[in-house]
């Protein structure tokens, strides 16, 4: 027996040694060492031996499974760093390479326009207020002084959902939630910027676009505070030497209205294709808050008084950043958006 155990310890050693993986190592101990392994066997047939032999056999088994463990153990730790070894090979990198630059998202023009302009009006004392896209007829129509049948309701082209619910047409809407939650009737003095749903899709319109609207009610509030703020916010928004001139016109929520006209940034009012030899460019509405309109939401006319203005947020990009065609504002393409990183290192943009 002492011979059969010598024979199992070499050919145990030669497989240990002779294993190239982690799997083969493995099974070697399994075969050895294992439950059922020779070895194991070996120590089943003790009982066969004389009471003398015994001891001595014993201890060499012993002596031949230290051994074999210990080399299973270094084995297992050589193969584990060549393989190691083997994967940082394949997974090197090599640092002299030119490194593979990563797209970089960058901010919508409108959104742009939106945070400038929060800027300025918080700046002035204005909060920032928002309201449902999906807006009831009440708030869009009714408590702005367009009565159900009021012919002016042909003017806006709307996707109404029922009879009472439509996707609100302007964010006017805001402006009557503004003034119905002011239960005490204090002074107001709010923008609001939002989404804008009308049947219009075209190089210069499209079915949804963004708007922003001011509201500002208080005790002995004339067209000249109207005027003074609007020339901050042209200024701010289209340069220093932007002019504004006044036109009547008609809104329901507003009397007296009027439309306001900027001097064309493109050509500094000289006339050019931009502002069709004009002179002058049409950049928003605007007016003093209509009594029918305060009565309706609260406010006794006869000791508040306020303007109104709103103005196209999509338009605004389209003059601030020189864009000819409105639908590229919702392609959302990285190339037409990367170019606006660059517009405070350029005055306009070219498409």
């Amino acid at each position: 027996m002492k011979q059969q155990i010598e024979n199992l310890q070499k050919k145990a050693k030669e497989e240990i040694l002779s294993s190239t993986t982690l799997e083969k190592l493995d099974e070697a101990r399994v075969k050895y060492l294992g439950k059922k392994g020779e070895l194991t066997l070996v120590l089943r047939k003790m009982g066969e031996l004389s009471p003398e032999e015994r001891p001595i056999i014993g201890s060499l088994v012993n002596k031949v499974r230290d051994e074999l463990e210990n080399l299973i153990s270094n084995r297992l730790e050589e193969l584990r760093k060549e393989e190691l070894n083997n994967k940082l090979e394949k997974e090197k990198i090599d640092i002299t390479l030119p490194g593979i630059k990563l797209k970089r998202g960058s901010k919508h023009p409108v959104n742009r326009i939106i945070e400038e302009l929060e800027d300025l009006f918080v700046s002035m004392g204005y909060d920032v207020v928002s309201g449902p896209e999906l807006e009831t007829d009440e708030y869009c129509f009714e408590r702005l002084n367009l009565p159900k049948g009021h012919p002016a309701r042909d003017m806006q082209d709307s996707f109404y959902i029922t009879t009472e619910y439509l996707l609100r047409t302007q964010t006017s809407a805001v402006q009557a939630r503004v003034m119905m939650e002011n239960e005490e009737k204090t002074p107001i003095r709010v923008i609001c910027p939002g989404k804008t749903y009308r049947r219009d899709d075209d190089a210069t319109h499209s079915h949804q676009f963004g708007q922003i609207e001011g509201l500002l009610i208080d005790k002995n509030i004339s067209l000249a505070d109207l005027k003074g703020t609007l020339e901050v916010f042209v200024k701010k928004m289209l340069g220093q030497n932007s002019k504004l001139r006044f036109r009547p016109s008609y809104f329901p929520f507003t009397e007296p209205s009027y439309e306001v006209d900027v001097s064309c940034f493109k050509c500094g009012g000289k006339g050019c294709n931009l502002c069709k030899q004009t002179g002058w460019i049409e950049i928003l509405g605007s007016g003093m808050v209509h009594p029918n309109v305060l009565k309706m939401n609260g406010y006794d006319p006869e000791i508040y008084s306020g303007f109104a203005f709103g103005t196209g947020l999509d338009r605004l990009a389209m003059f601030k950043y020189g864009i000819t065609d409105i639908r590229l504002l919702y392609t959302n393409d990285v190339r037409f958006l990367n170019q606006f990183d660059r517009k405070d290192e350029e005055n306009e943009i070219k498409y």
